[in-house]
């Protein structure tokens, strides 16, 4: 079976590859983007692990990781780390110029069209249902990006309960998420340092 790329799917012991140059990270994170209508990270874990091939699955949760905890749009901030990692700045803005050029110019259009049949009842409906669409794909890539964690530092165990508990405090407490990467993120965070040595042992 191969990917739509063409290229064989990736597993854990499929070695890295990596992008050719600056215009194909410019393409490939343009067509990532335009296929990430209202939700990017079920569409960046496959283009980027699965098609590409640029990460492997763990270290796509720590690269995620960094750019959640970052200000600004999680995928701007993994295109620039990305980008920067294989060509420097050049590569940097390659990749920021494909998350935001060709997307702006869809978005502006659709906000154009949006602002003429927002009112249109099959509109809405067709709004609400791709939301529900939405959440279904974040929740599959959440699902899948558990295998990743069975070689965590911490032992799955312990990651089951961080994960358990930044859900609630998000989904049900309805915490800010400053305070949970504080309160959860940080303790997590020492913890880990704390038991490297202990997993490279």
């Amino acid at each position: 079976m191969t990917s739509p790329a063409g290229q064989p799917p990736a597993t854990d012991s499929t070695p890295p590859a990596r992008p050719r140059s600056p215009q194909d990270l410019f393409l490939s994170f343009t067509w990532l983007a335009l296929q990430g209508f209202g939700g990017v990270l079920a569409v960046v874990q496959r283009v980027l692990v699965e098609d590409k091939r640029w990460l492997t699955r763990e270290e796509f949760v720590q690269e995620w990781a960094v750019a959640q905890v970052l200000p600004g749009p999680n995928i701007v901030n993994l295109a620039l780390m990305m980008g920067d990692r294989y060509f420097g700045w050049r590569g940097a803005f390659a990749a920021l110029g494909g998350i935001l050029c060709v997307p702006l110019l869809v978005v502006l259009v659709l906000a154009l069209l949006h602002s003429h049949f927002a009112g249109v009842p099959q509109v809405e409906g067709a709004l609400r249902g791709m939301g529900a669409v939405t959440a279904g794909l974040i929740t599959a890539t959440g699902l899948k990006l558990t295998a990743a964690l069975r070689t965590h530092p911490l032992g799955p165990l312990p990651c089951a309960l961080l994960a358990a508990a930044t859900f609630v405090a998000i989904a049900l407490l309805r915490w800010p998420l400053g305070w949970v990467l504080l309160g959860l993120g940080g303790p997590a965070c020492v913890l880990t340092w704390w038991r490297l040595p202990e997993q490279r042992a």
